[in-house]
This record gives structure tokens, C-alpha cells and sequence, in this order.
């Protein structure tokens, strides 16, 4: 069976992104990087929203990120990926997979593929939705040091508690902390 985690970074006021979806607040030095890169060794299917597929396809495929960060670049738009959208026509960035309706049922189908995991990039209101109907393993949250003023928070929406237990943390030396969590009933 496979395994849908969530990769996200926050503010420490709880935000995932700020007023028109600004992220610049992120800090992704050296050693963020080097997660990244490994995370995407991964071979997961890579999840989206709308608002964050275009915003990954419009950055990750640019000639800034071939140049910046040529190793996550290739990974992204190598890896398999999912864009779940109710309005978006098409997806044309490679190797993506549009999903338009019953986006639930369509995850609890590929989480019963053995060895084929999953892992929703930003994303809040997929997140949100998985999140409620539990089918979410494991959550990464990386911990930027920064308050913003205005965001949106990354379980915006969210109707019910969701009890978690910390299952791991690393700090990088930029004071960016990630903490891994899994459902309390795993």
C-alpha cells in the first residue's frame, strides 16, 4: 500500500503563503536544497492543486531555476505529477496527470498501489480535503523563522481536529526546522 505525505513550509505565525500567494519568505539555502534534491530521489508522484501547479510549472521549468538549483529543476520536471482542478483545461507540464472530479476516491485508488507513495507539494485546500478524510500518512513541515504579517494558514478550512504525534525533526543551520508527524492512530 502506498504511503500520501505533505511537504509544506510555514511561518512561524502559521502561514504557507502570504498576500497573492508570495513565498519569498522561504529560505532556501544550501542544505534546504540539498533536502529537496534528496526528497525528490524519492520517486514519488508529486500532488498539486491548481494555484501551485502553475506556480511550480511557471518556476520550475524557467531558465532562473535550471541555473539556481539545476538538480532539483531536473527532478521536478522529471518526476510524475498529479494536478487535481476543476477548472484548469489541461496540464502540459511533462509528465502530469490532470485529475478533474472524485478526488478522493482517485487517492484512496493509488494509495492501494504497493510501493507507490505520494506527496502533496503546498496545496492547502487538497491538504484540507485528504486531511478530513484522513487518508494522509505523514506530515513534513519545514519552519522558516519568519512572521508575516497577512497569509494563509496551511489547514485552512479544516472542520475537524487532527491529533498528531512528532515522529522526527532536523534543524538546518539557517534556524529553518523541519518536524515530521504522523496521525496519532498510526
Amino acid at each position: 500500500m502506498g504511503k500520501l505525505s505533505v511537504f509544506n513550509f510555514v511561518t512561524l505565525n502559521g502561514y504557507f503563503k502570504g498576500p497573492k500567494e508570495d513565498i519569498s519568505w522561504h529560505r532556501h539555502g544550501g542544505e534546504e536544497a540539498e533536502f529537496s534534491e534528496n526528497s525528490l530521489n524519492s520517486g514519488n508522484t508529486l500532488l498539486f492543486g491548481r494555484k501551485t501547479y502553475e506556480m511550480m510549472e511557471s518556476f520550475w521549468t524557467s531558465q532562473m531555476a535550471s541555473e539556481n538549483f539545476p538538480v532539483v529543476a531536473k527532478g521536478m520536471n522529471k518526476s510524475e505529477k498529479i494536478v487535481f482542478s476543476t477548472t484548469l483545461k489541461k496540464a502540459e507540464w511533462s509528465n502530469t496527470k490532470l485529475v478533474k472530479k472524485n478526488i478522493v476516491k482517485e487517492i484512496k485508488k493509488m494509495k492501494k498501489i504497493p510501493g507507490k507513495n505520494l506527496t502533496i507539494l503546498g496545496s492547502g485546500s487538497i491538504l484540507t480535503q485528504f486531511a478530513e478524510q484522513g487518508l494522509i500518512d505523514e506530515y513534513q513541515v519545514m519552519v522558516d523563522p519568519v512572521v508575516i504579517p497577512k497569509g494563509t494558514s496551511i489547514f485552512k478550512g479544516i472542520q475537524s481536529t487532527l491529533s498528531l504525534k512528532l515522529t522526527s525533526t532536523r534543524t538546518f543551520k539557517s534556524g529553518v526546522v523541519l518536524l515530521c508527524y504522523q496521525p496519532m492512530d498510526q
